[in-house]
């Protein structure tokens, strides 16, 4: 029988887990899970992990759904040679100079790139995609990864600069791959 998430104890994340390690040191086993993606992968689950290790924890991963590379298999585009760059910057200038650099890259290797944003920010982002990216790049946007309202679409530059898209406030996975 299912039991509601409040049932089970769940505690957010905060940046003290001396706490969690304290309960781990006397026995006790904690999961750790992520609200979208995959824990520890940009994730600040990534902290507790790494303190486990410090002090000797056996640290188990169970598999599960990542947005990640669920963007990436519905994206059709590369899946051979992939990196996952995590989020961009902040700063309209530098976000769209990391852009430039990622498209290059993904042009030189063949590479799909593989980005995410914090959701009050996808449109921003987008932006600064349709600006600084070329025409020809192949861009996916993959919105809501396995909800009801999921949406997963790759298509060039120039037809998102077309299509008037917003994101909105969704979690989303951006991929890039250059022509």
């Amino acid at each position: 029988m299912p039991c509601p998430l409040q049932e089970l104890g769940i505690e957010t994340l905060d940046t003290d887990i001396s706490p969690h390690i304290k309960n781990l040191k006397t026995g006790n086993s904690i999961g750790l899970l992520s609200e979208a993606g995959c824990p520890a992968i940009a994730d600040p689950g990534a902290a507790l992990v790494a303190a486990a290790h410090r002090d000797g924890i056996r640290v188990v991963p169970l598999a599960g759904p990542s947005s990640i590379v669920l963007a990436l298999m519905a994206s059709g585009l590369e899946g051979q040679r992939f990196a996952f760059c995590g989020y961009l910057p902040r700063e309209p200038e530098a976000r769209r100079r990391r852009i430039r650099e990622l498209e290059a890259r993904s042009r030189r290797e063949r590479e799909t790139q593989i980005f995410i944003e914090t959701p009050y920010r996808n449109n921003a982002l987008l932006a600064s995609l349709l600006e600084a990216a070329s025409d020809k790049t192949s861009l996916c946007i993959a919105t809501d990864l396995t909800l009801p309202t999921e949406t997963i679409q790759t298509r060039s530059v120039t037809d998102w600069r077309s299509a008037g898209y917003a994101i909105g406030k969704r979690p989303t996975v951006f991929l890039l791959l250059a022509d």
